[in-house]
């Protein structure tokens, strides 16, 4: 279920296959001035409260992802579809999951093309409401934002200045080519990790080797890419990373961040290595509200 100040965005663009949309809270200034907005994906015209697991099992992988991630997914297509599946079942038994439908796939609605930063996470939140499809990141209406964002905020302010954020809304940094990416799309809610092993490592794995080999513009080598691993779990994807540049520290939760996550300044040497590649920065900042 969407949060009240979550929406639906959909525009198109100029072509005539160009369709493009992005899910989650959107503000009235962007409903108005997004009109030339680069492909990315367009949902059926359903409304968004309605759309379901079962649906999202039933639908074309085009119409689940951007285009060409549905191309770097088509090999482990019947183990999405498996894993959709078994949701629409947890579903129908009355088991919550998350996140919401609408935000199950959220992190492959940009395009693959565009990745320039890969951050890997674990499985979502599992408390309701926070889940939002993108690793570490909650809804912009959450209070209070969860510990293990809130620690990213510390690090990110002590590595380059950047004031933390009330909101946990990371939309900025995804829309700049960060792909934040959990290895598992889904969680019971109240249970976590209780989807592992229903088929989510297969498609994650493939989308990640996916970022890691894509050529460069010039033919020769692996176009640029900076991945950061925070954890034992994150760290498990580095031989499916072929020669990218990787940033690896502790994890954020309560629990590890004073063993090795504060003071590796992550933000800071991710820019550094993306302008080393000739593939400008990220900015960092987030906006003070959502």
């Amino acid at each position: 279920m969407l949060r009240p100040n979550d929406g639906v965005v959909i525009w198109r663009g100029a072509g005539a296959d160009a369709v493009c949309g992005r899910m989650g809270a959107v503000s009235n200034s962007e409903l108005h001035s997004e009109s030339d907005s680069d492909a990315l994906f367009e949902l059926e015209p359903v409304a968004a409260d309605d759309l379901s697991f079962a649906d999202l099992a039933r639908r074309p992988l085009s119409e689940l992802v951007a285009p060409d991630w549905a191309e770097a997914l088509a090999p482990v297509e019947a183990q999405l579809r498996e894993a959709l599946t078994f949701l629409a079942g947890e579903a129908a038994a009355g088991h919550g999951v998350l996140p919401a439908p609408p935000n199950l796939l959220r992190a492959f609605r940009q395009p693959l093309a565009g990745v320039r930063v890969l951050v890997v996470g674990q499985d979502p939140y599992p408390t309701p409401g926070h889940a939002v499809g993108l690793s570490f990141a909650v809804d912009g209406a959450t209070r209070p934002i969860p510990r293990s964002l809130a620690n990213i905020y510390k690090e990110l302010q002590a590595d380059l200045g950047v004031p933390p954020r009330v909101h946990g809304d990371l939309s900025r940094w995804a829309e700049q080519g960060v792909l934040l990416l959990n290895r598992v799309l889904s969680v019971r809610a109240g249970a976590a990790g209780s989807h592992r092993n229903k088929g989510w490592e297969s498609v994650t794995a493939t989308a990640i080797r996916a970022v890691a080999d894509r050529p460069s513009a010039s033919g020769t080598g692996h176009a640029p890419l900076v991945v950061i691993l925070w954890g034992k779990d994150a760290e498990s994807v580095r031989p499916l990373l072929g020669s990218a540049a990787v940033i690896a520290s502790a994890h954020p939760s309560p629990l590890s961040a004073s063993r090795g996550f504060f003071g590796s300044r992550p933000f800071s040497r991710a820019n550094a290595l993306l302008q080393e590649q000739g593939n400008g920065t990220v900015d960092w900042e987030l906006p003070p509200l959502p």
